[in-house]
């Protein structure tokens, strides 16, 4: 998959959230600014982007991701 198509994914899947993805079509960087990460810890963070790309990770499209959350005030 290209970055694009996981932007797409992510923005449609939450569009209250910045996205911005950069990869090679093996790893992956995705960073998310939004205010809905106030509120939780960094597990529940990743948890959050992790559930959006669980289908495309399991099915091999996406293999090695890191991911960094932060909220706009961050």
């Amino acid at each position: 998959m290209s970055p694009a198509e996981i932007l797409q994914i992510l923005q449609a899947a939450e569009p209250s959230v910045q996205w911005n993805v950069d990869g090679d079509g093996y790893k992956y960087e995705i960073e998310a600014v939004s205010e809905v990460f106030a509120d939780l810890n960094v597990v529940k963070r990743q948890q959050f982007v992790y559930k959006i790309l669980n289908p495309y990770i399991a099915d091999g499209r996406i293999h090695a991701v890191t991911i960094r959350t932060s909220t706009p005030a961050e």
